[in-house]
This record gives structure tokens, C-alpha cells and sequence, in this order.
């Protein structure tokens, strides 16, 4: 009964969504959000260095989120970098000093605060040549004017960076009053013009003032309320801002210190200096703002202006747009609107079943429709990742945002159960759905910044471990069996793997390398071509007449193995190999081989290992030592209940190994030899009941079956700033704007899905004649991308 029921509730299911009605909608929802957010570009305005200095909230306890943007979290020789020949100068009461501390600290951790807290004082970092001095003026009155009158005349070296702001003094000496208030005003109004003649050539910020803590504060201090601070506050703002009469002021205001102090005041020691933490993320805020712009780091896109198109990009949209043109023009002579049929859903499935009239007549139509929808694909890359168009956030860990997920999808996971149509060991609904759950799982971890806990990194290593074991298996087995090593298959292979890449490396302005997985895969499978089609060819028809050749395959393993410890241990050859040109071209990032080096290193022994269980899974197989019936075990009840033991020992074990890491680099030191144990271990819990061997989820095949579309979107379209944060297309809602980027972001990588699988079909041809044409002009666009690319690397030098 309850199975009549599964079925008929997905059966009403499929009858009213499929996958290409969810497409429309993921079409129409991202035309309704560009549009929604250009207007809301329009209205607010395009400066996200405005959203840096005015709004935010605290992801967590420490963690500050300004809105729209993400801030990066500068490392000293980043910081030193930046101000290089530069000076600031921070002008004002304790809280400025306070500010400029914390500012200094960014520079030069070990810079102490002490001396005379009522005088001037500098800092100066010689080598890096950086300036940064605090002038004591609490008060805004004429000893500050003095002072910045001074800067403004034209002999005088101005700072590059000038941050100004005082007033609880004047409320503290004047006990109040409005006099006080009246002084202030006028005091600040005989200053805002010097500050807005600095603001041509300098940045200057003025601090508005914080909140305080008034039952932490001392009695001599009693009078300085919060009250009294928003007064002296609107008067500042109100007066800076209206300097110029005709134009925006260029004096900037520093109001979201008053949004930290509003969460952090309470950890006050006396209630009017703000806590440490508070302190840095102001200082890293004013870093943001002068060094984004100048070092332009990914993490960073407060205050970016967006990176200007390349050459390749702009002829990347002169090719889309032509193919877009060319599809509408193709579509508009051949196809007639009272020839269509409605496409029929297949109620099972939930796919398309076109009608034959709707399915593209000719291979030209096909190219150009492919190339118009992954055109429009393309922009929408674009405009979530480099484009500012969409607002983009840090990311910030916590364990329910990790773990809830995960039981959410394992619960959908066990609803979509259907039963295998064949029951061998790693059969192909069983490969779909475990690529298909390791996916999902690596995608929940990037998206909520799971790696700053070790034990899941660890974990998550074992599952990218995984899909390599799956490409030593899979490989393996289709040469070994079918003993095809010609052109077409590896070509087809190449095609699918890399396709997507070379694009977006293109749009994106990306290395090759960045997109680390796609050139780890590809390589590991050159390799294991290399490998079974180098003389002698051993293949299972061959090898079954004599034993002979079966040691033959060992020794050609054995010595792939040596190959793989040798270039593990010998840094400097790797790096001479992959070095040379046009190899370097591919695995080279920021100027070097070592990420590649470290990336390939990583699990450097996981393909070897699944060519070899594959090598010893199909000689069992072909003796007929394994029993693959359905709901048999797979060995004798003996050693089926032995084997699942220790299997569930070993899998258990390393999870507490890998639970109990505390430094990352030793466990990565380990990694590459015991990953093994927790996929083996896995592979035998799964198969080993014929029961489990019987069934497989269709949830997790789903996703399986476009893994690596998944893996290579996250990149762009579901994180942001090349996964370093989060896109957002719903601000103020985190739990609507996931669901709804899942869900484009997954019709997304359906659909370039088939267009990689259609153009591989046409551009990859099973006539060797024809396909050998193809390979030259492939070769020949290759040539002109490295020719270009060499041209914009020295125009950007």
C-alpha cells in the first residue's frame, strides 16, 4: 500500500513539474531578480564603499557583514603592500586613538600601545616605507582647524588618508549643555570646508561617534549619553554634508562603527571605549576602503570597481552574440509556429519526450542552438561574478548550517528509492547515486565554509578521494573490457571533462588551473590511457587465455606506482615537467606550479587504487568467485558477515581518526595513503548485502549524472568572488535566497549538461577522417587562445 502510494504521489508529481518547466521558471525568476536588482542599483546607487561605511551586521559573534559586498581580511604583508610610500594620519580624541591602534596592528602586530595617551603619536615602518601618526586634538575646535589648515596648503605633503572625529570631550568639559552644542557647530562648520579641499586630493573620513555604555560609566563621565552623542552626531553629518553646495560631498562618513558599538558596547570595560574586536573591525573596515581598490583581492569586493573585459572576453560575447543572431534568424526561416506540437512528459522520469517535429533538424541548427542558450547561459555567469550586479556576502561556519542540510538531503535521498536494473557491484545507478550524494555533501561544505572545521575537511577530502577512485575504476574497466583505445572515446572524454572549463576560462578570465578538479581528472585519465595502451596492450580477452598477462598488467601497475612515489617525493621534477611550455599555460596559478603540485599530491595514490580494485574485482568476477545475483550475498554468509565487519570497523575507525586531527597539514601528510580504507570500506558495506546491492536512490543518481556541471557552476553562479563567499539574489532573507540560487543555480548545470553532451556529438565525430579534421581546428583555436592570452598578459603587465 505504501508503495502504490510513493508511486502514484510521484507520478502527480511529474505530471505537473519537469525538468523543463522548472527551467522556465529558474529563466523567469533570474530575468525578474537582474531587473529587480538593476532598478534597486539605479535608486540606491552602484557605491558598495558607502554600503562598507554605513550598514552590516554581525554574522556570529565577530564576524561583520557589511551589506551587498565582502570584505577581506588583510594579512600584514598584504596591508604593508597596499600602504607602501603612503601616510594616514588619524586626528582626534581616545576613541580615534583607539581606532588608530588597531589600525597599526594590521601593520605591525607587535606595536604596543603605550606612552602618554594625551600627546601625539607616531609610527613608521621604514622598510615598507608606511607612515601612520595620531594627533591628539579631542576637541573640534581651533587647535584642529590649526592643524588641518596646515595640510591644505599647496607646500605642504598631505596624507593619502586622513581620519578625523571627536566629541565626547566637549560633551564631558561643557557638562552637556547646549552652548557646547551650539560651539560644535560652528566649530565644525569653520572645518568643513578645509576637510572638503583635503577630500580633492586625499581620502578623509570623518568618524561619527559612538554609542556609549551608560551604566558602565564613571561618574565624571556621567553626562555623555547617548542622547546627547545622536545630537552631536546629526550635527556632524548634517554639516559635512552640506559643504558643497552643488555636488556630494567628498568628506566621508564613517558611521558603521556606530553600528558595531550598538552590539559590542555592553563588553565595555568603562563603557565608552569599545571593545578590542570592535576596534579591529573598524581598522579592517578602513583598510577595505582604501586597499581594495588598489590590491583587488577576490575576497574583497567593497569598493572594486568591476575589472574591465579582456580581449577574449569581448570576443567571447561577439561570438555569442553572433551565434544568438544566428539561431533566430535559422529558427525564423525553417520553423513555423503552426508546425509545433506540444512536447509530452514522460510521467516516470519527469524528462521531455519531444515530437519528432520539434527535434532540430539539422546538426547546424543543433550548434547554433547550443551555442545561443550557453551564450545566454554565460551572461548570467557573468553577471553574478563579475558584474556587480548581485550582491555577494562572507561566508561564515557554523554546525547547523553544515549538519541540517546534510540530514535533510539524506532524508530525500531514502524517499527516491528504486530498485537497480542490474545488481553487479558499482553498477551504474549505484556510481550515479554515490557521485550523485558526495556532491551534494561538497556542495553544502563549500557553501557554508565547513572547511575551518578540520574533522569535516577531512571527511570531505575522503569524498574528493572518491571521485578520483572512480575515475581509476571506471577508466580502467572500460579499456580493460572493451579494449578500445582509440581516438574517438578519448576524445569524447576530453570533450565532456574540459568543455565547460574552456569556457568559462575564457568569460571568467580564469586559469585553467583554478578550476583545480577538471585538470586533475583529465590528466589521471591521460595517464591511465597511457598506461593499458603503451605496448604490450593487455586487455581481458587477451589475458584470459594465459596467466602471463595478468603479471604483465601488474608490472605495467607497478610501475605506474614508482612513477606516481617519484614525482610525489621530487617536487623540483614535477614542477620542471609541468613547467615547460604550453604546460604551463594550464597548471600554472599565480605564476608558479606548486598548487597543482600540492593539488596532485593530495590524493596521488587514490587513482592507482581503483585501477587495481578494478583489476581484482573483474578477475573475481570473471572466475566466477562473487555471487551478483539479486539479493544474494555477495560472498558466502561467512565471509560476507567477516568482511562486513571489518568493513564497518575500518570505516568507523577512520572516522575517528580523521574526527580527532588537529593540525591540517600532518593529516594531508596521511591522507594520500589511508583515504583508501574509508572508500573500500564503503564500497563493501554497500555491496555486500544483495538487498542493498538491489536498490539505489534516484534522488542521488539525478545529481550524480551532472556532478561535474555542479562542482564547476558552485564556482560562479551559487558561490560568489570565485567561491570565497555567497551569492545573494534575495537580501534580508538567507534561507529564501539559498532555495532559490539552488534552484537556478541547478537548472544552470542540467542544461549545460546537455549542451556539453549535443556538441560533443557533433564536434567530436566517429569518422576518424572527419574527427582528425576537427582535431586541427581544435588545435588551431587552442593556438589562437594561447596567442591571445599571451597578448593580454602583457598588456595587463
Amino acid at each position: 500500500m505504501a508503495a502504490l502510494a510513493y508511486n502514484l504521489g510521484k507520478r502527480e508529481i511529474n505530471h505537473y513539474f519537469s525538468v523543463r518547466s522548472a527551467k522556465v521558471m529558474a529563466l523567469v525568476a533570474v530575468l525578474l531578480l537582474a531587473a529587480c536588482h538593476f532598478a534597486s542599483r539605479r535608486y540606491r546607487g552602484n557605491d558598495s564603499c558607502e554600503y562598507l561605511l554605513s550598514s552590516g551586521r554581525f554574522l556570529g559573534e565577530k564576524v561583520w557583514q557589511p551589506h551587498s559586498c565582502m570584505m577581506h581580511k588583510y594579512k600584514i604583508s598584504e596591508a604593508k603592500s597596499c600602504l607602501i610610500d603612503k601616510h594616514i594620519a588619524f586626528i582626534g580624541d581616545s576613541r580615534i586613538r583607539q581606532l588608530f591602534y588597531s589600525f597599526v596592528k594590521i601593520i605591525n602586530p607587535q606595536f604596543k600601545e603605550e606612552g602618554n595617551k594625551h600627546e601625539n603619536i607616531p609610527f613608521e615602518d621604514k622598510i615598507a616605507s608606511v607612515k601612520v601618526d595620531f594627533l591628539w586634538h579631542p576637541e573640534v575646535n581651533g587647535s584642529m582647524k590649526q592643524c588641518i589648515k596646515v595640510w591644505t596648503e599647496d607646500s605642504v605633503a598631505k596624507p593619502h588618508v586622513i581620519v578625523a572625529g571627536a566629541a565626547t570631550w566637549s560633551i564631558k568639559i561643557h557638562n552637556g549643555s547646549s552652548e557646547a552644542l551650539s560651539q560644535y557647530r560652528m566649530n565644525i562648520t569653520s572645518i568643513a570646508p578645509l576637510l572638503e579641499k583635503l577630500a580633492k586630493t586625499s581620502d578623509v573620513y570623518w568618524v561619527l561617534q559612538d554609542p556609549v555604555y551608560e551604566d558602565l560609566l564613571s561618574e565624571n563621565r556621567k553626562m555623555i549619553t547617548n542622547e546627547k552623542i545622536d545630537a552631536y552626531n546629526e550635527a556632524a553629518v548634517s554639516i559635512l554634508n552640506s559643504s558643497t553646495r552643488n555636488s556630494k560631498s567628498n568628506v566621508k562618513m564613517f558611521s558603521v562603527s556606530k553600528l558595531i558599538a550598538q552590539e559590542t558596547i555592553m563588553e565595555s570595560l568603562d563603557g565608552l571605549h569599545l571593545p578590542e574586536s570592535s576596534r579591529e573591525t573598524s581598522a579592517m573596515i578602513l583598510m577595505n576602503v582604501y586597499c581594495n581598490k588598489i590590491l583587488k583581492p577576490i575576497d574583497g569586493s567593497c569598493c572594486q570597481p568591476r575589472p574591465p573585459l579582456t580581449l577574449m572576453q569581448k570576443l567571447a560575447a561577439c561570438f555569442f552574440t553572433l551565434s544568438i543572431i544566428g539561431y533566430l534568424i535559422f529558427y525564423i526561416i525553417h520553423r513555423n509556429a503552426h508546425r509545433k506540437n506540444k512536447p509530452c512528459t514522460d510521467l516516470e522520469g519527469g524528462e521531455e519526450k519531444k515530437n519528432i517535429m520539434n527535434i532540430p533538424v539539422s546538426p547546424l541548427e543543433i550548434l547554433l542552438q547550443s551555442f545561443c542558450k550557453l551564450g545566454l547561459i554565460m551572461a548570467y555567469f557573468y553577471m553574478c561574478d563579475r558584474a556587480d550586479l548581485f550582491m555577494k556576502e562572507n561566508k561564515f561556519y557554523t554546525h547547523s548550517s553544515f549538519f541540517i542540510p546534510i540530514i535533510y538531503i539524506l532524508v530525500l535521498g531514502v524517499f527516491y528509492n528504486e530498485n537497480t536494473k542490474e545488481t553487479k557491484v558499482l553498477n551504474r545507478e549505484q556510481t550515479d547515486e554515490w557521485k550523485g550524494w558526495m556532491q551534494l555533501v561538497i556542495l553544502i561544505y563549500h557553501i557554508s565554509g565547513a572547511s575551518t572545521f578540520l574533522p569535516v575537511y577531512m571527511h570531505i577530502r575522503v569524498l574528493v578521494a572518491a571521485y578520483l577512485f572512480q575515475t581509476g575504476y571506471g577508466h580502467f574497466s572500460y579499456f580493460w573490457i572493451k579494449g578500445d583505445f582509440g581516438i574517438y572515446r578519448v576524445c569524447q572524454v576530453l570533450f565532456r571533462l574540459n568543455f565547460l572549463v574552456v569556457v568559462l576560462c575564457i568569460v571568467m578570465d580564469r586559469p585553467y588551473q583554478f578550476y583545480y578538479f577538471v585538470p586533475l581528472v583529465t590528466v589521471w585519465f591521460m595517464v591511465i590511457y597511457v598506461t593499458l595502451a603503451l605496448w604490450p596492450q593487455i586487455i581481458q580477452k587477451k589475458a584470459n587465455g594465459n596467466c602471463f598477462w595478468h603479471f604483465g598488467l601488474l608490472l605495467k601497475l607497478a610501475f605506474l606506482l614508482f612513477c606516481i612515489c617519484f614525482l610525489a617525493y621530487s617536487q623540483g621534477a614535477f614542477e620542471k615537467i609541468f613547467s615547460l611550455w604550453p604546460l604551463s599555460k594550464c597548471f600554472e596559478l599565480k605564476g608558479n606550479v606548486y598548487e597543482w603540485w600540492f593539488r596532485w599530491r593530495l590524493d596521488r595514490y587514490v587513482v592507482f587504487h581503483g585501477m587495481l580494485f578494478a583489476f581484482i574485482y573483474l578477475t573475481l568476477q570473471r572466475r566466477q568467485v562473487l555471487s551478483e545475483g539479486k539479493g544474494e550475498p555477495l560472498f558466502s554468509n561467512k565471509v560476507s558477515n567477516f568482511l562486513l565487519f571489518i568493513s564497518v570497523v575500518s570505516f568507523l575507525t577512520y572516522s575517528i581518526w580523521a574526527s580527532s586531527c588537529k593540525n591540517k597539514a600532518e593529516c594531508n601528510e596521511l591522507h594520500p595513503s589511508v583515504s583508501v580504507v574509508q572508500i573500500l570500506a564503503f564500497i563493501l558495506i554497500r555491496n555486500i548485502p544483495g538487498y542493498a546491492r538491489s536498490v539505489y536512490s534516484s534522488f542521488f543518481a539525478w545529481f550524480g549524472k551532472i556532478s561535474l556541471e555542479l562542482f564547476i557552476c558552485q564556482y560562479h553562479i551559487w558561490l560568489a568572488a570565485d567561491t570565497r563567499g555567497i551569492l545573494v539574489l534575495i537580501p534580508g532573507n538567507p534561507m529564501l535566497n539559498i532555495i532559490v540560487s539552488t534552484f537556478i543555480f541547478v537548472c544552470v548545470a542540467h542544461e549545460i549538461s546537455q549542451i556539453t553532451n549535443n556538441l560533443a556529438q557533433i564536434i567530436i565525430p566517429k569518422d576518424n577522417l572527419s574527427l582528425l579534421k576537427r582535431l586541427a581546428c581544435i588545435a588551431a583555436f587552442f593556438c589562437g587562445l594561447l596567442i591571445l592570452s599571451s597578448v593580454q598578459d602583457k598588456s595587463r603587465h
